[in-house]
């Protein structure tokens, strides 16, 4: 049966019932990034969840070429918390919704002055009581910032994951649960950073390149891209594309 390219999962795929399955996918991830690392620029914990909270709707290489700038100007929650909406807003506004992001950037910065001294917590459930930050947001400051496994289901996660066969669900906390389920808690972060990084170059949303993917031996939806090697070839994307 012919499936658009918009294909999640054949029709007929089980979700996977065995850690090893999954285990044997994660392998060959790791073996295709060895070297991963958070694509977004930061030095400080507060750097990285500002750069987090700007990369909504927006890419990690859009986002590095404003935040030198913006954190040269308001690096800290103190100077981002006195600082006005238009002063942030003109610094960001080549970013989508620059708008709203301003607002989050300020409140969230006024909150952590007034209930954490200025200090970004190293608690999932204190993070996301931050404006503009829920659970993606902050996984990546736990993993990235403060070397706290966590599982980031941004929208290639979510992707793949139903490709892999390793969920059906949509909805990303679930997604998160069950996929955490088949991969030991000290891969988390790895794992999320493998697969969003696998999920930018090389499994598209629309067409895959399935020709030239290391997991096609593994990968229960195999097929639903391009298949032949040299046209498949033709769609990877290289590290240079995202910094």
């Amino acid at each position: 049966m012919a499936r658009s390219p918009n294909s999640i999962l054949p029709a007929n795929l089980n979700p996977v019932s065995t850690k090893r399955e999954a285990g044997a996918i994660y392998k060959a991830l790791t073996k295709r990034y060895p070297n991963i690392y958070c694509e977004l620029n930061f030095e400080t914990p507060f750097e990285l969840l500002v750069a987090t909270v700007l990369s909504a709707q927006c890419t990690d290489k859009r986002v590095n070429t404003v935040t030198p700038r913006l954190f040269k100007k308001f690096g800290t929650p103190k100077k981002m918390a006195s600082a006005s909406i238009i002063e942030i807003e003109e610094i960001i506004a080549s970013l989508g919704f620059f708008h709203v992001k301003a607002r989050h950037l300020k409140g969230l910065s006024e909150k952590l002055m007034h209930d954490y001294a200025g200090v970004v917590p190293p608690i999932q459930d204190e993070l996301v009581k931050l404006p503009g930050v829920g659970r993606k947001t902050a996984n990546v400051v736990l993993g990235h910032a403060f070397d706290i496994p966590g599982i980031t289901v941004d929208t290639h996660f979510g992707r793949l994951a139903r490709r892999f066969g390793w969920t059906t669900s949509e909805d990303p906390v679930k997604v998160e649960h069950e996929v955490g389920a088949l991969i030991p808690e000290r891969e988390w972060t790895n794992l999320s950073q493998r697969i969003i990084w696998h999920g930018r170059r090389i499994c598209h949303s629309r067409k895959p390149a399935c020709g030239a993917c290391p997991l096609a031996k593994l990968c229960p939806s195999y097929g639903i891209g391009e298949t032949d090697k040299v046209k498949a070839m033709a769609l990877v994307k290289s590290d240079s594309d995202f910094r």
